[in-house]
């Protein structure tokens, strides 16, 4: 059946052997269960959820052929018999659910996080601690035999077909590019002898598994990287690929050390299908395109313009594993759209911790977080619409409750109102569409320019506090001078900034404000274009690796981002994006300063100490971002009051306006009450 809302993206597929049944590949992603066999249930529950709900294809995180592929110590390996039993359950479970799955098989090179590492030379990354020891020409074979026997083995497993990775900078991208690959023996030198390599291992795992068993290699279409491959190489590879016997062709971009970001919020949505597009001119075979694609209409776009033939989204569907479910009843409006924070999902992996989904803390905690119906269905008001208290007044209602959800302001949302406003964090506005359409779906009763108190709280059964946070007052000489404004002031009410403001506060809202008040609206995340001009992303693809000098916009404000803490600011900021947002204020001329201390405000502007030696800012204005407190007056009223009360979100702890621990607290309770 051919979707009519989007009827690219619901075409089948066919592959000759098989027929996909729509255009999305739900794309390789580490979530942190890979790794133990005792984590293999919860994993499979997982990947069936994303079967489910309609997925065209599957590819499993990253598994490595050898000890020497680990990304870790310990990590996800494919290399022995007895580790086919584990897997049989993620691709049985699968396939009871109509889905397809491959395996992708990663080596991580000298990625790996571990002294075992190997690598084409012997060349340190910078993203971690081991130098890799250099293969030699019989380690080389090894490692080729190494691919083909997890082939083989995810195939006695049961998988449909296994991804090669050959891209984000791992085993078989270093090999390609000279900045990794000084090898002078038939692995290196120039590029024919450099892709010689992949060009091996796609054709030997195509012999030993048979025609009809999917290949998919992750081609690596733009390095990002000095020293990285030029444009001419990377088709030919593409087109040694296709001979050797690949299924499909998936695009890689970047690698993990490029310093260009390619999956955070401030990328265009469907940024990369531009490099894609380029390939179909020159490859017969299908290819898949990615990066930032999170909505139906976006991998339509792309699908109808022929750009790519597949579309791969993995965070996506994370956040919601019914999205095809939903495009295809033409009810995109109800899709939980990733907003590519990273926060839950790849900053949990890099801690190795599990990973999950800021905006659905069901993601891989299926078999945990169950929302069931409840055995007696009670009367609960909510007060506060802000991330916790949304997250708790849905859940409550698609259990069975009858939930009243109050807040005083005119719109729900709460701090989500003042985030969608940062330049390249336009991504809210589709998590609050969201939560509109769910709590309607759900029958919640929302009563909004409503101030709940303790007598109109009375006649529930109980009560769940989400009143979120207040700024934490700035206790300074000169703190009440009407150049003093707060964050709240400049987000959410419009305040006039002038030409020179000092931010105090350098943690995650203080970042925010910097970025709001030096970028104009749109910001480039509207625009390809001034996006890959912004980064440097040479769209002519001249020079290997496709960069180019940066051009970005000029600020619209000289600010100053401070501290009292001693160090580089940001250094708290979240792993995957912090860099982004660093670079990002650095390309924009603002000072981060730590080690400061505030001395006082008047007409002259700010006066501090930094190391040592007092001075004087000279601004227009400051802006305090110095951290938040509980607001908990009305939850410890009613607790006085003898109601049963419940207290989450920011109202419970006040920390940096946490939208990840909010929207999970909430969902939890809500399935225990």
């Amino acid at each position: 059946m051919t979707d009519s809302t989007y009827p690219s993206l619901f075409r089948p597929l066919d592959l000759g052997f098989c027929t996909l049944p729509n255009r999305v590949l739900m794309g390789s992603m580490h979530v942190g269960l890979e790794d133990r066999a005792a984590d293999f249930d919860k994993l499979a529950a997982f990947y069936a959820e994303r079967a489910r709900g309609g997925v065209g294809l599957i590819v499993t995180g990253g598994i490595a052929p050898s000890i020497a592929g680990w990304l870790k110590p310990f990590g996800g390996r494919m290399s022995m018999p007895w580790h086919v039993g584990r897997h049989r359950k993620i691709t049985e479970a699968v396939h009871t659910e109509g889905g397809r799955i491959c395996m992708q098989i990663l080596h991580a090179g000298r990625y790996g996080y571990h002294p075992l590492s190997v690598a084409p030379s012997k060349v340190k990354s910078p993203i971690t601690p081991f130098t890799p020891r250099a293969l030699s020409a019989r380690g080389v074979e090894r490692t080729i035999a190494d691919f083909v026997r997890s082939a083989e083995l995810a195939k006695r497993a049961g998988y449909d077909g296994v991804e090669v990775m050959g891209s984000e900078g791992y085993l078989i991208n270093q090999f390609l590019a000279e900045r990794t690959n000084q090898r002078t023996d038939a692995w290196g030198g120039d590029a024919e002898r450099r892709m010689r390599f992949p060009i091996e291992i796609v054709r030997r795992i195509r012999e030993a598994v048979g025609p009809d068993f999917i290949l998919i290699y992750r081609l690596s279409m733009l390095d990002l990287v000095e020293g990285g491959q030029s444009w001419p190489d990377i088709v030919r590879l593409a087109k040694a690929i296709e001979t050797a016997g690949a299924t499909l062709i998936n695009t890689g971009i970047g690698w993990h050390e490029a310093r260009v970001p390619t999956i955070v919020t401030s990328v265009p949505r469907g940024a990369f299908s531009w490099v894609t597009a380029r390939m179909k001119q020159e490859v017969k075979l299908p290819l898949i395109t990615t990066n930032r694609i999170n909505m139906p209409d976006v991998a339509e776009r792309i699908l109808a313009a022929g750009d790519a033939d597949m579309v791969s989204m993995a965070r996506p569907l994370l956040a919601d594993p019914d999205w095809l479910t939903k495009a295809r009843a033409a009810r995109a409006e109800t899709i939980n759209t990733c907003i590519a924070c990273n926060q839950a999902c790849l900053d949990h992996v890099f801690e190795n911790k599990r990973a999950s989904c800021l905006v659905n803390p069901r993601a891989c905690h299926e078999t945990e977080l169950k929302i069931e119906p409840a055995a007696t269905p009670r009367r609960y008001a909510v007060v506060g619409a802000g991330p916790a208290g949304l997250a708790c007044a849905a859940t409550l209602a698609e259990r069975g409750h009858r939930v009243t959800l109050f807040d005083r302001a005119d719109a729900i949302g709460g701090q989500f109102n003042m985030a969608k406003r940062i330049p390249g964090k336009e991504e809210f506005h589709e998590t609050l569409r969201y939560f509109d359409h769910r709590l309607r779906d759900a029958n919640v009763t929302l009563r909004l320019g409503t101030e709940a108190g303790v007598e109109n709280l009375r006649d529930f059964d109980a009560v769940v506090v989400a009143t979120g946070v207040t700024p934490r007052a700035l206790h300074l000489p000169g703190s009440d001078h009407p150049m003093v404004l707060g964050y709240i002031d400049v987000l959410r009410n419009n305040a006039p900034v002038g030409k020179r403001a000092a931010i105090i506060g350098a943690g995650g809202i203080g970042f925010d404000v910097a970025e709001f008040l030096s970028q104009g609206m749109p910001s480039p995340s509207s625009d390809v274009h001034r996006w890959n001009a912004e980064w440097g992303v040479d769209e002519n693809m001249r020079q290997p690796g496709s960069l180019t000098s940066r051009s970005p916009e000029p600020p619209l404000r000289e600010l100053w981002l401070l501290q009292r803490s001693e160090g580089r600011p940001g250094r708290r900021l979240n792993k995957t994006t912090g860099w982004v947002h660093r670079a990002t204020l650095k390309e924009k001329g603002v000072h981060m300063l730590g080690g400061v201390t505030y001395l006082g405000i008047d007409d002259a502007g700010l006066h501090v100490r930094i190391d040592e030696e007092e001075r004087v800012l000279a601004v227009d204005n400051v802006i305090v971002c110095a951290g938040q407190e509980p607001n908990r007056g009305l939850a410890d009223a009613l607790i006085a009051a003898g109601i049963d009360t419940h207290v989450i979100g920011g109202a419970d702890v006040a920390a940096e306006l946490d939208a990840k621990r909010a929207i999970d607290q909430g969902t939890r309770l809500a399935t225990t009450l």
